[in-house]
């Protein structure tokens, strides 16, 4: 199966994802499914509810090969570092975000064994990324609401001109 990643808009995004009860080969497949779709629009991460399933999960890959996480967790966070951030739900833009640089995540592997990652910089703000989406939480939720309204207007202009169809504020729902 091909997964299309669901962009700003699109309701599922917005909801919280449910956790998975029994790691089973549906779930091994659905990542499967997943990876190549993060490959293909050249993302290194990629949340289940991303592609409109509504479980908590998400695979990744910073160059080591991919990885998965079910039920991730953070349990602690530390410092601040202000890095230039951009979503395969919210394609061409980005924005500079003030996240924690260091986390302490848990969760689960597919073969249902606990992992415990440490994770800075790059790593640690993938993990926060990804687990925004588990939570139903977009990139721009973290802009000032100055900022929010001047990039939904460049939104609403980068999807009229993909589709040319104008979109309007109504469209695109943020809490």
């Amino acid at each position: 199966m091909s997964y299309k990643i669901r962009v700003m808009g699109d309701p599922v995004l917005r909801q919280e994802a449910k956790l998975i009860d029994d790691i089973d080969g549906r779930i091994v497949q659905m990542v499967d499914d997943m990876v190549p779709a993060m490959y293909q629009a050249e993302g290194i991460g990629l949340a289940a509810p991303q592609v409109g399933i509504q479980k908590r999960l998400f695979v990744y890959d910073i160059g080591e090969g991919p990885q998965t996480l079910v039920n991730p967790e953070i349990i602690e966070a530390d410092g601040e570092w202000a890095f230039e951030e951009g979503c395969l739900s919210v394609p061409g833009l980005s924005f500079e975000i003030i996240r924690p640089k260091e986390v302490h995540l848990v969760g689960r592997d597919l073969e249902g064994n606990e992992v415990s990652i440490e994770a800075d910089e790059l790593l640690a703000r993938l993990f926060q990324h990804e687990l925004d989406h588990l939570d139903g939480v977009l990139l721009l939720d973290h802009l000032e609401r100055a900022d929010r309204k001047a990039a939904l207007r460049r939104w609403r202009e980068i999807q009229t001109a993909i589709t040319g169809v104008p979109t309007t504020p109504g469209d695109i729902a943020l809490p």
